[in-house]
């Protein structure tokens, strides 16, 4: 299976309390996702932080109007540093997301690591090229959009 890596930085002019306070509420998740997405969780998550071994399951519909279950598990987390989400049950065969927080003049500087694979040998590896890619670009492009609106 080939592992591909999405990695974005994005400057936020905020304390790294409210930087740290809305990206670690797993309530905030619907707010930087495309509505097209259909993006509904279906655990309760309380109004909580996120903790480690954090079950967190999801229905997204992100092509064609079809509906995908997909269930991730908080890993790591390390108060107002980082905190690592993986797949257990949905689209990908490997999903290893790390979101990094460190104070810079100014604010914060927020990293995504994205490391994923996709089923299906050759056709993922197409899929990829062609769809996977540019659609998980524009999912955190229109993240950004609506961060930068809200800070």
């Amino acid at each position: 299976m080939k592992i591909y890596t999405l990695t974005k930085k994005q400057f936020l002019p905020v304390s790294m309390d409210a930087a740290w306070d809305f990206f670690s509420s797993p309530a905030n998740l619907k707010k930087i996702t495309p509505v097209y997405m259909g993006f509904e969780i279906t655990t309760d998550t309380g109004n909580g932080k996120m903790y480690p071994g954090q079950i967190i399951s999801y229905v997204v519909t992100p092509l064609l109007g079809i509906p995908v279950s997909w269930t991730t598990e908080i890993t790591h987390v390390s108060d107002k540093k980082y905190f690592v989400d993986e797949q257990r049950f949905g689209p990908y065969s490997f999903w290893h997301h790390q979101h990094w927080f460190e104070e810079v003049d100014g604010g914060v500087e927020m990293t995504d690591i994205v490391n994923y694979g996709l089923p299906l040998g050759f056709l993922g590896r197409m899929a990829n090229t062609f769809l996977v890619r540019s659609k998980l670009e524009e999912i955190f492009n229109f993240r950004e959009k609506v961060v930068d609106t809200l800070f």
